[in-house]
């Protein structure tokens, strides 16, 4: 997007954008017959104004798609809020009391079957929900699909209420995931469509934040209500679900569609209105430029045929597309699920069911403060700087965690193996689950980023789920009860995750979407990317 900045301006800063004036014919800009040659010099305005954009002016520039991008991403307190829960209902006395057996100390425990089922519900529900994502999207536009997801899990949600057993539990898991999945698939391409490109990078990684929000308003709720001896233990926790579904779709209902998806649908008089309300009317005089700049990236990636998941497949295309499913992927074997069963692993760490409770909930505090922090590291050093050096440093504490978990019991493992799984789960949230989020929003091409993201997303859920029964296993004493030496595997994992992005991921901070576009198409080497120059009349 852009504001009336010049390229030849000293720096994009509201004063000059409000003492500017513009001198340019834009009548093509709108036209659809129009031929790209006679927008691209409006295209060029557009771009360069949001190179010369500082962060803050940024943001004074679009304030209102600062907050549509908030709202967006806060989707994801849904699916964060239900895969914390499930995580924390099998370290809850009283769940376990209803459904558990006895292991072999006498103490009760939900199987580990049964507890990896539970958790791989929503999951295997989401890869059907990624999958309608794209084509829902492709079709309606993002704002009515989030908004039919939304009502789904309204309804959804009476199903997890009243279940009276493990295997309905399964089934409701199952059916809140399909719009877990349109959430996760959407939300990061959408927040990256309404920005400019200095808000890339926190409005993405704001995905991140409310994943820890919904797991401090959890924590907060199981930390109330786990020491009750009856089932409104953990049937409150379920129905306070009701409380984010009809805001959230009255907000959206509100929120305008994304300008980008409006040009690929040729709808370029609606884009220019949405660019309106994503910034300050008083200000941005050339709006007409924005929808220059969207129509050239689009013309780049033409072609005749409708976008498909075969297309993902292509050419450059694959590249890209193996780029997001990695990143995706590889969020479960750098220490993710540790984090995710921060209760669970601390309980089975020898610590009481209370301070377990506490612990969680602590850790869900510093995750949002620290994913804070990454919007400073990531916009300022890089995406691949953050996420491949942030990688490499978990594995360091994930061995850690493995040496204190061999030592033998006793009160000081026990809390040595704690805090490193507390260290884990923070620092997990400073540098890769962050950085992936922006990583993931900007590799897909424009025309297929719906699908991209979708299948992005399937592609971690493929790998989450077998993790999630090896997870299970490792940690629960119906299994192989290896508690903190859990971290040798899921640091050798994330060994591997380090080395391939390392050689693969390539740095895509300060870049336009059109050079992006080129850098692929040139098939740059993924460490040359940063010091590569792209012009600003360059098309291919």
């Amino acid at each position: 997007m852009s504001n009336s900045v010049d390229s030849k301006s000293p720096g994009g800063d509201l004063a000059d954008v409000e003492a500017h004036i513009a001198h340019v014919d834009h009548s093509a800009d709108l036209d659809e017959k129009a031929k790209p040659s006679t927008y691209k010099a409006d295209a060029i305005e557009a771009e360069n104004a949001e190179h010369n954009m500082t962060v803050l002016g940024a943001v004074k520039l679009y304030p209102m798609a600062t907050f549509w991008a908030f709202v967006m991403s806060s989707t994801i307190i849904m699916e964060a809020y239900c895969v914390f829960l499930m995580g924390s209902f099998v370290a809850m006395d009283q769940f376990k009391n209803e459904y558990g057996v006895e292991d072999q100390d006498g103490t009760m425990q939900i199987e580990a079957s049964w507890q990896s089922a539970l958790q791989m519900g929503g999951p295997l529900g989401a890869i059907i929900g990624v999958c309608l994502a794209g084509p829902i999207t492709g079709r309606i536009g993002y704002r009515w699909t989030t908004i039919l997801a939304l009502m789904l899990l309204n309804a959804f949600i009476f199903v997890f209420y009243f279940a009276n057993s493990l295997a309905v539990m399964f089934v409701s898991q199952l059916l809140e995931g399909v719009p877990w999945g349109i959430f996760i698939a959407n939300a990061p391409a959408y927040c990256s469509e309404i920005v400019p490109i200095q808000l890339r990078a926190p409005a993405t990684q704001m995905l991140q934040m409310f994943w820890a929000i919904g797991a401090i308003i959890v924590g907060g709720i199981c930390y109330v209500y786990e020491s009750r001896l009856d089932p409104s233990a953990y049937r409150v926790p379920i129905a306070l679900q009701w409380m984010f579904p009809t805001p959230l779709a009255i907000l959206l209902f509100l929120a305008p569609e994304s300008p980008w998806w409006l040009v690929r649908k040729g709808r370029l008089e609606d884009a220019a209105i949405a660019v309106r309300r994503l910034g300050r009317a008083s200000v941005l005089t050339n709006l007409d430029e924005s929808v220059a700049m969207m129509r050239r990236t689009i013309e780049l990636e033409k072609t005749d045929k409708e976008p498909s998941y075969l297309e993902l497949f292509r050419g450059t295309d694959t590249y890209r597309t193996l780029i997001v499913c990695g990143v995706y992927a590889a969020q479960n074997l750098t220490g993710n699920l540790i984090a995710n069963q921060a209760v669970y692993f601390f309980r089975q760490a020898g610590i009481d069911s209370q301070l377990a409770f506490a612990l969680g909930l602590i850790t869900s505090g510093l995750q949002t403060v620290f994913v804070m922090l990454s919007w400073i590291l990531t916009t300022y050093l890089g995406r691949r700087t953050i996420y491949v050096w942030g990688s490499l440093i978990n594995v360091c504490f994930l061995i850690a965690l493995g040496i204190a978990g061999s030592v033998g019991k006793s009160t000081a493992a026990s809390l040595a193996q704690a805090s490193l799984g507390l260290i884990v789960s923070v620092l997990f949230t400073l540098g890769p689950a962050p950085a992936s989020w922006v990583i993931i929003a900007e590799t897909s091409a424009i025309r297929l980023r719906p699908l991209t993201t979708g299948i992005g997303r399937g592609a971690y859920y493929a790998v989450n789920i077998p993790c999630i029964f090896l997870a299970t296993y490792m940690l629960n004493p119906t299994g192989v009860n290896l508690g903190g030496r859990c971290g040798y595997v899921w640091g050798a994992t994330g060994f591997v995750c380090f080395l391939v992005s390392y050689f693969f991921l390539p740095e895509m901070k300060g870049r336009s979407f059109r050079e992006i576009d080129i850098l692929f198409k040139r098939h740059v080497p993924a460490r040359k990317w940063k010091k590569t120059v792209i012009n600003a009349d360059d098309d291919e």
